[in-house]
C-alpha cells in the first residue's frame, strides 16, 4: 500500500515519478488527471494518502480530487485482485443468465461487482457489453473471452481458474 511521503519515501522511485509529472506541469491544478494517471500507473491504485498527498502538491481542494476518482471509471481506489473476473450483463448475457453468475459470485465468495475479496484473490468487475452478443453468456477471466457456458459450467470454470475445490 502506498504510503504518504516523507524522507523515507526517497527510497521509493514511485513516489519521484509522481513528483516529476506535477513539476513538469509547474504543480497546475490542471494536471490534476495526468497526476492521478501517474500514480495508479506507479501503485495500482489510488489509495486516500496518495490522493491526500496529490492534492497538497497541486493546491486543490482533496475533494475536488476524490471527485475526479470517483467519477472516472478508469481510477482504483482499492488494490485490484489476483485475478479478475469481468462479468457481461449486456442484453444477451442477461438473457442467457449472467445475472445468475453474478448472484452465485456474491453468495460464494461475498463479492458484488466492484469489489475485491478481503485476501486480493479475485476482483469482480461488471460491463454493460464486451461487444460479443453472438457469443453470449459471456465471461472474462483475467483477460481471456469465456463464451456460452451454462451456470453450471461457469461456476465449475471460476472454482477451478480458482483452484477453488469447494
Amino acid at each position: 500500500m502506498p504510503t504518504p511521503p516523507s524522507d523515507l519515501h526517497l527510497q521509493d522511485k514511485r513516489w519521484e515519478t509522481i513528483d516529476r509529472v506535477m513539476r513538469r506541469h509547474d504543480f497546475r491544478q490542471d494536471a490534476l488527471i495526468e497526476t492521478l494517471h501517474a500514480a495508479q500507473d506507479a501503485f495500482g491504485y489510488l489509495d486516500a494518502d496518495t490522493l491526500r498527498h496529490i492534492a497538497a502538491r497541486l493546491k486543490t481542494p482533496p475533494s475536488k480530487v476524490y471527485g475526479v476518482v470517483t467519477f472516472y471509471n478508469h481510477f482504483k481506489t482499492k488494490p485490484k485482485g489476483e485475478h479478475t473476473l469481468v462479468v457481461c450483463t449486456g442484453t444477451a448475457c442477461h438473457v442467457k443468465g449472467n445475472d445468475r453468475v453474478l448472484a452465485w459470485m456474491e453468495e460464494h465468495y461475498q463479492l458484488k461487482p466492484g469489489d475485491t475479496t478481503t485476501d486480493n484473490r479475485i476482483s469482480l468487475l461488471e460491463v454493460r457489453c464486451v461487444g460479443a452478443c453472438a457469443l453470449a453468456p459471456v465471461v472474462i477471466a483475467d483477460g481471456s473471452i469465456i463464451a456460452k457456458k451454462s451456470l453450471a459450467e461457469s461456476t465449475a470454470m471460476i472454482r477451478e481458474w480458482l483452484n477453488d475445490a469447494a
